[in-house]
């Protein structure tokens, strides 16, 4: 009877035992949000999740053990999904990289991805474009090290999240080498003294239109930007401070978007809308200016812009001091500027 007990005891575990998931439970709260979607996302998968009025969101996705996107329509960030997860994510649009938290079952993995993001960008937050090649190459395998180093002392995670992670290390490295190696190249392409490329008729903010002739007689410093560009961004305050510390001074600030249709729901109308509210709300000063066909606007192509930002300086006569001139958090640049005004 007692050995009959306990089967019977043990029967009743085994049935009362809740079956594994077989999807992950995805929801959250969006600060700011940006859209009235969220999209989750892979080369073979992509699901939008709706956005209630306050910016909270719940979904169920059944899902394969991955690394995923998730999108809000103008910057995305990389999460962990494996199916019987329960993860509950905070982000405010404002900050995008620096306030994505998650709690809940497996939230460790994302934390992790968000943690990674972070590190990488303050590893990459050096001013490559003024480096020699061999500095440049020097630098990035000290950065490929650290970043090594990072991932494989992360403890308690996933093995694919680390697995997938170390193999994404070498191709970010070398895309970055590569995109600074062009830099030096375009330096060579168009070198200090030679005529700057030009740009007539771009809309200004005010409502005029405003060409590269309008500048003559002044040194130029010309940030192409745009206004879903994390980095862009960053550097505001310190060019906002600039044109603080130099006004008065022989030297226009201009500041060029490219923000285009690609990157604004396909739709250019949005993407003119997006800069004029971005400007006001930053109260961006200096020249504001809009170029027209984005990317493919001549004087971005001219000066082999495939990266932003990018920040050029041109003298009072048109010619080119710097195609790539340092960023306004870089104190060179204040060096360049005491040297010509």
């Amino acid at each position: 009877m007692k050995k009959l007990l306990l089967l019977l005891a043990a029967i009743s575990i085994i049935a009362c035992k809740e079956e594994p998931k077989d999807f992950v439970t995805f929801s959250g709260k969006i600060t700011n949000k940006y859209g009235d979607s969220i999209t989750i996302r892979t080369r073979d998968f992509s699901k939008s999740i709706a956005l209630k009025e306050d910016g909270s969101f719940k979904d169920t996705l059944k899902v394969t053990p991955g690394i995923y996107n998730f999108y809000d329509g103008r910057e995305s960030t990389n999460i962990y999904l494996q199916n019987g997860y329960d993860i509950y994510m905070t982000l405010d649009t404002e900050m995008f990289d620096e306030t994505a938290k998650y709690t809940g079952i497996g939230s460790e993995n994302s934390n992790f991805l968000a943690e990674k993001s972070l590190f990488e960008e303050k590893q990459m937050d050096k001013n490559f474009d003024s480096m020699t090649e061999k500095e440049l190459n020097t630098s990035m395998s000290s950065i490929k090290t650290e970043i090594t180093e990072f991932i494989n002392g992360s403890k308690n995670l996933d093995t694919l999240v680390i697995n997938q992670s170390l193999r994404g290390v070498d191709p970010m490295i070398e895309g970055t080498k590569g995109y600074y190696a062009s830099i030096l190249a375009i330096k060579k392409d168009l070198p200090k003294g030679a005529p700057s490329p030009t740009f007539e008729g771009y809309e200004n903010i005010n409502g005029s239109k405003t060409s590269m002739s309008d500048l003559k007689g002044k040194f130029a410093y010309i940030d192409v930007w745009a206004t879903w560009c994390g980095p862009c961004k960053a550097e505001i305050p310190s060019l906002k401070k600039l044109e603080k510390d130099y006004h008065g001074k022989n030297i226009a600030f201009v500041s060029m978007s490219i923000d285009d249709d690609r990157s604004h729901k396909g739709s250019w109308e949005l993407a003119n809308e997006n800069w004029k509210a971005m400007v006001k709300d930053k109260s961006l000063g200096g020249i504001q200016i809009f170029a027209p066909e984005g990317w493919k606007s001549k004087f971005i192509t001219d000066y082999k812009i495939n990266g932003i930002p990018r920040f050029i300086l041109v003298d009072p006569s048109g010619n080119i001091v710097d195609a790539s001139a340092p960023r306004p958090s870089d104190p060179a640049l204040r060096e360049m500027f005491n040297a010509f005004l």
